[in-house]
């Protein structure tokens, strides 16, 4: 029984596992888990365990009655197996007999005299036989002793053919003389001879290919290929019509490959961009003109016209790499256009070979192959991918090679594979480049980063006028990102989009970073004059110099163009979704049908691109992530009663919004540093203060009597009341700015600001509203609303802020305290009750403080108590201070 689809996961997660312990384990992952892994739907997963089960009790049932039914047809087959073996053998011995039986009367109706003369018949045929084949041997002999002279006569005569035949019919006895000590001599002596027909010809055969004689040059390669030397003929060929291509890439200096040139004030020199188009149009030129040649002298004109293309490339010196890493090397980290454009040009020469290719496949009839061209193709597998243009003799041993049907449909194979070979060996050069795409854009986006900085007058900028400034950079930036798209498409038609997202995600973190630690780095603000947005009147009460109005709006400001930047972003993001899943379209058509929808320009740069390592499993992961996440499956009725859960699209940009988020953070940061600046003045002599060491009793006053009068209790210190007026003035400043929108942008970056406490202010403030919750979201994410109520970013903001603050009184101010005298003691528990009492009404609940103002308040006995109890709980940070202060240890 079939299992069914939905439970295919289970079935392979299953495999994979020793034990069920280890499989649950990793299945449903636990709650303190760390990774982002979604919790596993346990409904689903028992429902497909159940249907597993069920499917294999099922075929454990068909299982068992399918053996029983096999054990069955066995018990009653094994009793007839026996009878039926000693059957065949009865029926065996019988038939033995009867052959004996015939052989023997087939002896006997043969005449004694007759066996005999068929005996003698065999035995002279035998000797016929082995006299034939020894007189093959001695003329193969007597051929091989005045080889040397015909063929050297032949040679002297020009006799050039009958030369070639003569040498052909000699290597075909070759296979005569192999394993026995003649086989080497007569090996060396034919490569001998064949050499001397090939010097003998070289000459006349540079000229007819220098003056183009198709006639000529087609007999020559004739000849040449019937000594078994078709590949050097096509070496002299390829090395005579290239050469003045080869020149003209060898003397051309150029400027931005070869820099000596330039020092040396070359008069020819040309930049790589001047001299391609120049050179790939005197290639083509070639090419139309071979076109021709090639097709009348050549039988296989396709194939014979990608070697001469691919042996031009590998024959230039420098070599097209070469000159591609002075290219890159020249012109920095802006050398990815440059290089997109070489190979731009190369694309578009690489359409125009592929034109005359197709000319040359229509003008030609096929051709086939002789035995002897078969014969020398198959003799040497690398025939057509020798690279040599040297006009040497070779020495190399001459065998034998049958002409069989089979050989002759792999020399088609070879010939339709090798004519796929040109624009590999075009393109081949640029595929180290086009692997290392993501470095090579991540370094230009550096370029264009520094291009845009180094125009920039930040410096000369007034304060106010760098949030403008931040915003006008960020257009240029996302303008240059954007392009990156058009670079990759055009660089590696898609293949490089995970370099592309890690460069462009790179390049944007580095501009953010940039501008935040720009806001670190400035300690002050500009003395010019400033318009405050609000008047004298409505907060003059409040200790905020104009330095400190002007430092709250550049930091909102700075905030307000950070959420510019943040919807840029999205903008940007939702762009690059959209062109990687163009990519991944196009990558499903090309592979459904490839005939129609190719990736790159030609058959074999598409190869090289898909052999590379830019072919990976993060591209494909990363490619069907974003598919997918653009084309939703559709719903199925059969899933109707089920929860259906559609994931959120993965973020592709996470360092740069990382960056984003510090630089609303350092905003953030710098915001609060400038509104509680007034209240950490009032806290600088709050440490030394002298009430603290006071020894009056606090409780009691004494009269000359001696009379113990009780008393009230202490009144807050005026530094307490300065700093409870100011955290009240609070709500006041957030009201002014109540409308700004850059408050609530990235208020879970905010200090002491979780997104759980964001959720519940805005849960609270609905219901506040509306006199009931009408919506309870769940809580274990907290999404950000388009418009953020203004109660709610003031709650947070003032949150965030008695957080701030009141860490900066329990670290810093109060352990600063020496020490504590009764009354200090008794002044300090009524500072902090005040405190207390105050960020309450701020909706602000401090632990360290709640710790403060409790164990000051603790008499000796209660302390000691308490100090008793935490050293078997653990140390308390703060009732160790107190301790200190107080005197009890």
């Amino acid at each position: 029984m079939a299992v069914p689809t939905l439970a295919h996961q289970v079935v392979d997660s299953l495999e994979q596992y020793d034990d069920v312990v280890s499989w649950i384990n990793d299945t449903i992952p636990t709650g303190d888990s760390d990774d982002d892994t979604p919790p596993t739907d346990l409904t689903e997963l028992d429902h497909q365990i159940t249907q597993l089960l069920t499917t294999l009790d099922i075929a454990s049932e068909d299982t068992s009655a399918e053996l029983e039914r096999i054990i069955d047809d066995v018990s009653r087959g094994i009793p007839r197996l026996a009878y039926d073996l000693h059957f065949m053998k009865d029926g065996a011995s019988t038939l033995q007999n009867a052959l004996v039986g015939v052989l023997q009367r087939s002896r006997d109706a043969v005449p004694k005299e007759t066996s005999e003369a068929l005996d003698n018949l065999h035995q002279l045929d035998t000797i016929k036989e082995r006299m034939t084949a020894a007189r093959e041997v001695l003329r193969e002999a007597e051929s091989w002793s005045t080889l040397e002279q015909e063929v050297t006569s032949l040679i002297a005569e020009r006799s050039y053919a009958k030369a070639a035949e003569r040498l052909s019919e000699a290597n075909k006895s070759m296979v005569v003389f192999q394993n026995t000590t003649e086989y080497d001599p007569r090996r060396t002596l034919m490569v001998n001879l064949q050499n001397q027909l090939e010097a003998a010809l070289s000459t006349a055969l540079l000229s007819a290919i220098n003056s183009q004689d198709s006639a000529a040059c087609k007999d020559y390669f004739s000849i040449f290929s019937t000594i078994q030397r078709e590949s050097e003929f096509r070496n002299y060929y390829y090395a005579s019509r290239r050469s003045a291509l080869v020149s003209l890439w060898q003397d051309t200096a150029i400027l931005d490959c070869d820099p000596s040139t330039k020092l040396a004030g070359t008069t020819n020199a040309q930049t790589l961009a001047d001299f391609l188009p120049r050179f790939f149009a005197s290639f083509i030129a070639l090419l139309n003109t071979e076109r021709t040649s090639i097709s009348s002298v050549f039988p296989d004109p396709s194939t014979t016209l990608s070697q001469f293309i691919s042996s031009t490339m590998t024959s230039l010196q420098p070599t097209v790499p070469q000159r591609l890493t002075s290219y890159a090397s020249y012109h920095g980290e802006a050398a990815l256009v440059h290089l997109i454009s070489a190979l731009r040009a190369t694309e578009e020469f690489a359409v125009a070979i592929e034109k005359i290719m197709e000319k040359v496949k229509y003008s030609s009839s096929p051709n086939i192959l002789s035995p002897r061209q078969t014969s020398s193709a198959a003799e040497d597998p690398k025939l057509h991918r020798r690279r040599s243009s040297r006009l040497s003799i070779s020495l190399r041993p001459n065998q034998n090679r049958s002409s069989s049907s089979t050989q002759s449909v792999s020399r088609a194979v070879a010939n339709a594979a090798e004519s796929m070979e040109w624009d590999q060996e075009l393109f081949q050069p640029f595929i180290d480049f086009q692997t290392d795409y993501g470095s090579l854009e991540r370094q230009y986006l550096e370029h264009s980063l520094l291009e845009v900085v180094s125009n920039d007058t930040r410096d000369r900028v007034q304060a106010l006028d760098k949030p403008r400034l931040f915003r006008e950079r960020a257009v240029d930036i996302f303008g240059i990102a954007e392009n990156s798209m058009a670079r990759c498409k055009s660089f590696t038609y898609g293949y490089g989009v995970v370099g592309l997202v890690h460069a462009v995600d790179g390049f944007l973190q580095s501009f953010i970073e940039m501008w935040t630690a720009d806001i670190r780095a400035d300690t002050g603000y500009s003395s010019r004059p400033t318009q405050v947005s609000v008047s004298d009147s409505e907060l003059s009460d409040m200790d905020y110099s104009a330095e400190d109005w002007s430092g709250i709006q550049l930091s909102l400001h700075f905030l307000s163009s950070a959420r510019t930047v943040y919807d840029r972003m999205n903008v940007f993001e939702a762009k690059l979704r959209a062109y990687i899943s163009q990519v991944a379209t196009h990558f499903r058509l090309s592979s459904n049908d490839p005939s129609n929808f190719s990736i790159a320009a030609t058959k074999g740069e598409s190869l090289l691109l898909e052999q590379s390592t830019l072919n990976s499993a993060e591209l494909h992961t990363l490619l069907t992530t974003v598919e997918n996440e653009s084309n939703p499956p559709p719903f199925s009725a059969s899933l109707r009663h089920q929860p259906v859960t559609m994931p959120a699209a993965e973020v592709l940009l996470v360092n740069a919004r990382k960056a984003l988020s510090a630089f609303a953070q350092t905003c953030q940061k710098s915001t609060t540093k400038t509104i509680l600046s007034p209240l950490r003045n009032h806290l600088a002599g709050y440490a030394s203060s002298p009430a603290w060491i006071s020894t009056a009793d606090p409780s009691t006053s004494i009269s000359s009597s001696e009379l113990r009068v009780p008393t009230f209790s202490l009144s807050h210190s005026e530094t307490m009341q300065r700093i409870a007026e100011g955290l009240l003035n609070l709500p006041r400043l957030f009201e002014v700015y109540a409308d700004d929108d850059a408050l609530s942008f990235s208020l879970e970056t905010l200090p002491f600001v979780q997104s759980e406490m964001l959720q519940s202010l805005s849960e609270q403030t609905t219901h506040d509203m509306s006199g009931q919750q009408t919506h309870r979201r769940r809580a274990s994410v907290y999404v950000k609303p388009s418009k953020i109520d203004p109660e709610v970013v003031s709650s947070a903001w003032l949150i965030s802020l008695g957080h701030t603050f009141l860490e900066h009184l329990t670290v810093d101010i109060l352990p600063a305290i020496p020490s504590l005298t009764n009354a200090g003691a008794a002044q300090l528990a009524s500072d902090l009750e005040y405190l207390s009492n105050i960020v309450r009404a701020l909706n602000v609940e401090h632990s360290a403080l709640e710790k403060w103002k409790t164990y000051i308040s603790m008499d000796a006995t209660e302390g000691l108590k308490a100090l008793a109890e935490t050293n078997v709980d653990g140390i308390d940070q703060v009732l160790e201070h107190v301790a200190k202060l107080r005197g009890w240890r």
